[in-house]
C-alpha cells in the first residue's frame, strides 16, 4: 500500500505569555492510502494539534518548529510550466549565477573556519550563554507578573474599587522600574564584555593575523574554474528553480527566484552537498514545493513536485490543498455550520470555490451528496437553516461539505462526541460506507477505544505530544505493549466486572510548560522503572507493524505481565457483547 502522507520528526509549538510550549514533540509515522488511522489519547495529548498541522489550521500563535509532512498527491505533484522566452531568459541567468556561486564550493572549508573565528570573537564581546539566560529569566519573570497585574487591574470596578486600582497601579509602576533596572544592568554587562574584548590587544592581533591568512587562502581557492560536471548539475538546478516557482504570478516569481539564488549561494558557501537529494530539498524549502526536473519539450518544462505541508506559508498554496485535497469533519456539528446561511448554500459555496462549475451544477452535486449522507427529502430540505436540523443530521451535512470536493484525506476530529450512541453508530457506518465509494484516507481522532475497534485499521496512541505506541488495530487490542495503552484498555466499560469499580488512570497528564525528564507517563505508571524517571525511552520495534516507546521492551528490563483486566481481552469482549 502506498503512503499518502509521510510525517517526519514533526514538532509543533505555541507562543504563550509564559513562553513557548511544545504541544507535539518529534512525531514520525506514515499514513497509508485508503486506510483508517486512529489517533487516540486523553484530552490535551496533542491529537487535534497534530492533525491541524496537516491542513494548515493551527491557531495564530501556533507554528511548526521542525519536521516535514510530505503529501503524496499525483495531481498536485505533476508540474508543467511554459518554456517561453521569459522562462528561457530566467533559466539562463540563473544558470550563470549558479556557475559563479559554485566557485565558492572550493573554499567552503575555509569559509566555515572564518565564520567560526568570527563567532568566537562575537561571543567574547557579549554575555555568555549562562549569563544571558539568567538575565533574561529574571526579566521574563517580572514581565509575566506585570502582565498578570495589568490584566487584574482591567477587571476592577473603577467606581467601587479605587483603592485596589491605586494599589495595583503602584505595584505595576514598581515592576516597570525593576524591569528597566534589570534591562539596564544587562546592557551594562554587555558593554563591559565588549570593552574588555576590545582592550585585549594580544587576542585582537592574533585574530587579525588568522583572519588574513584565511582570506588569502579563500581567495585562491575560489578563483578556480568549475568543472563541466558542475555546470551540468547547475543547468538542472536552474530548471528546477524555475519549475518550483512557475505556478506563481510574475512579482512573486521574481521575489522567490531571488530568495532561492541567495539560498543556493549560502549552501555553496557552506559546502552543502547538492548531489544529495535530501540536502538539496532542504535548500528548496524557500519555495515550499520543491520540483524535480523530469524532461522538457521546446514548449514546456516538466517535473514532479515534493509537497511539504510543513513548509507552506502562502494562503494561496493552502487554497489548493485545504478542502480540495484534505478536508476536516469537526467534533461539534452544532457550531460547525453557519447559523444564518442555508444548508444548501453552505454546500454549494464549497463546491463552487474548489471546482469550476456553475451554481446549477453545484446545486445538483449538493443534492446528490445530501442524499448520499442520508438526508431525507433533500430537495425540500435544501433551503433549510441549520437550526431546523437535528444534531445527527447536521453532522451528516458537515460530512457532505467535507466530501464535496472528493478529498484524498478526511480528518475526522471526534465527529461523534456530541451525538448519542445510536446516531454515533450511524455516523461511523456512514463514514466507512462513503470511504468505499470515494476511496479517501481517514485520519480519525478520538479518545473512545470502542470507536477505534469499530473503524480503524491502524492506531497511533499519543501521550504528552508524542506517539508512544503505533500498531495495527488487532495488535493494539490483543498485544498492547505500553503501560499507558494497558491503562486505556483497562478503562473500557465493557471490561468491568459486576460489583467492581471501573478502572481509571490516576493523576493527570504532565504540563508541557515544564521540561519533561524521562518517560512522561512515569508519574502515573504503576510499572514504572527507575530509568523511566531519568531517560526518555526510544521507540522499540515489536513487529514490522508494531512499535512502542517504553523501557519495558528493553532486553534488560524485568519481565512484566500486562494487567489482568486486559488478559484474554478477546474472550472478554465477546462475552460482554454476548457474541
Amino acid at each position: 500500500m502506498s503512503k499518502v502522507l509521510e510525517v517526519k520528526n514533526l514538532s509543533v509549538s505555541f507562543r504563550t505569555l509564559k513562553g513557548e510550549v511544545q504541544a507535539v514533540r518529534d512525531v514520525s509515522f506514515d499514513i497509508e492510502k485508503g486506510s483508517v488511522t486512529a489517533i487516540v489519547g486523553e484530552s490535551g495529548a496533542g491529537k487535534s494539534v497534530f492533525t491541524k498541522a496537516f491542513a494548515g489550521m493551527l491557531d495564530s500563535n501556533g507554528f511548526i518548529d521542525q519536521g516535514d509532512i510530505i503529501f503524496n498527491d499525483a495531481e498536485l505533484s505533476d508540474t508543467v510550466v511554459p518554456l517561453n522566452s521569459y522562462a528561457k531568459k530566467t533559466i539562463a541567468s540563473t544558470w550563470e549565477k549558479l556557475n559563479e556561486y559554485s566557485k565558492l564550493e572550493y573554499g567552503s572549508e575555509v569559509f566555515l573556519k572564518m565564520k567560526a573565528l568570527e563567532q568566537e570573537k562575537e561571543e567574547k564581546m557579549t554575555l555568555s550563554e549562562e549569563e544571558r539566560e539568567k538575565a533574561d529569566a529574571e526579566i521574563k519573570e517580572l514581565v509575566i507578573k506585570r502582565t498578570e497585574l495589568f490584566n487584574y487591574k482591567q477587571t476592577l470596578d473603577t467606581s467601587k474599587e479605587k483603592a485596589k486600582i491605586k494599589e495595583t497601579s503602584a505595584e505595576i509602576s514598581r515592576l516597570d522600574g525593576e524591569i528597566k533596572a534589570l534591562q539596564k544592568a544587562k546592557e551594562e554587562k554587555i558593554k563591559a564584555h565588549k570593552q574588555a574584548a576590545m582592550n585585549d590587544t594580544a587576542y585582537n592581533q592574533a585574530y587579525d593575523a588568522k583572519m588574513a591568512e584565511y582570506k588569502k587562502e579563500y581567495a585562491g581557492l575560489t578563483a578556480k574554474e568549475i568543472t563541466d560536471e558542475t555546470r551540468k548539475r547547475n543547468e538542472i538546478l536552474a530548471k528546477e528553480i524555475y519549475l518550483s516557482v512557475g505556478r506563481y504570478k510574475l512579482r512573486k516569481k521574481v521575489r522567490m527566484i531571488k530568495k532561492l539564488h541567495e539560498a543556493f549561494k549560502a549552501a555553496m558557501e557552506r559546502g552543502v552537498d547538492l548531489n544529495d537529494e535530501q540536502k538539496r530539498n532542504g535548500v528548496f524549502d524557500q519555495a515550499t514545493f520543491r520540483v524535480r526536473y523530469l524532461d522538457e519539450t521546446p514548449e514546456q518544462l516538466h517535473g514532479t513536485c515534493i509537497i511539504n505541508l510543513a513548509k507552506i506559508q502562502d494562503p494561496n498554496d493552502w487554497g489548493q490543498i485545504r478542502g480540495k485535497k484534505i478536508a476536516t469533519v469537526f467534533q461539534d456539528p452544532m457550531t460547525s455550520l453557519n447559523p444564518i446561511i442555508t444548508i444548501g448554500k453552505q454546500i454549494t459555496s464549497v463546491i463552487m470555490k474548489h471546482q469550476d462549475v456553475s451554481e446549477v451544477e453545484a446545486r445538483a452535486q449538493a443534492l446528490e451528496l445530501m442524499e448520499k449522507v442520508g438526508i431525507p427529502n433533500a430537495e425540500q430540505r435544501f433551503d433549510d437553516y441549520p437550526f431546523q436540523y437535528s444534531g445527527g443530521m447536521r453532522q451528516r451535512i458537515v460530512i457532505a461539505i467535507a466530501l464535496s470536493c472528493r478529498p484524498k484525506i478526511l480528518i475526522c476530529d471526534e465527529p461523534t462526541t456530541a451525538l448519542d450512541v445510536t446516531i454515533q453508530a450511524q455516523i461511523l457506518k456512514l463514514i466507512k460506507d462513503l470511504q468505499k465509494e470515494y476511496n479517501y484516507t481517514i485520519v480519525f481522532i478520538t479518545h473512545d477505544l470502542g470507536v477505534v475497534a469499530n473503524i480503524a485499521d491502524r492506531v497511533a496512541v499519543l501521550y504528552a505530544g508524542q506517539i508512544i505506541e503505533f500498531a495495527n488495530v488487532e495488535e493494539l487490542f490483543y498485544d498492547p505493549r505500553h503501560p499507558y495503552t494497558w491503562a486505556l484498555l483497562s478503562s473500557l466499560p465493557q471490561l468491568a466486572e459486576r460489583n467492581t469499580k471501573l478502572f481509571s488512570i490516576t493523576g493527570t497528564p504532565p504540563s508541557l510548560y515544564n521540561k519533561i525528564i524521562g518517560d512522561p507517563f512515569a508519574p502515573r505508571n504503576q510499572y514504572c522503572l527507575k530509568i523511566d524517571t531519568l531517560e526518555e525511552p526510544p521507540m522499540f520495534k515489536v513487529t514490522d507493524t508494531h512499535y512502542a516507546k517504553t523501557w519495558l521492551l528493553d532486553p534488560r528490563a524485568p519481565k512484566t505481565e500486562k494487567p489482568e483486566a486486559i488478559q484474554n481481552i478477546h474472550e472478554k469482549l465477546l462475552k460482554a457483547y454476548n457474541l
